[in-house]
């Protein structure tokens, strides 16, 4: 059975960074592409945001342009695990995060396991 786990969400001022994690277990991660969405506060699920994705192939990222420069996301295949750092938070990054996998390897396909989320809340 697939899972994906979130974690290393919380509270941060503006301006603070957070370190998000997604342990994934029942698949071997190097073939799927990884994939960082978020859903704002009053958001419905088919509102989530894609923020950033990392191919498996190659590790190609991509970003959305209101956190390009802001985040990072990377990938450790040998502990099936994905990482998204966020740098130079503001408010409008308050959401729950969620990691999830696109079997295609691409980023450029439907992402077809999901976490359960982790929230960050950015405010003073």
């Amino acid at each position: 059975q697939v899972q994906l786990v979130e974690s290393g969400g919380g509270l941060v001022q503006p301006g603070g960074s957070l370190r998000l994690s997604c342990a994934v277990s029942g698949l071997l991660l190097d073939i799927y592409a990884i994939g960082w969405f978020r859903q704002a506060p009053g958001k419905e699920r088919k509102e989530r945001e894609r923020v950033s994705c990392i191919s498996s192939s190659d590790g190609r990222t991509y970003y959305a342009d209101s956190v390009k420069g802001r985040f990072t996301i990377s990938r450790d295949n040998a502990k099936n695990t994905a990482y998204l750092q966020l740098n130079s938070l503001k408010p409008e990054d308050t959401a729950v995060y969620y990691c999830a996998t696109d079997a295609s390897g691409s980023c450029q396909s439907d992402f077809s396991s999901w976490g359960q989320g982790t929230q960050v809340t950015v405010s003073s």
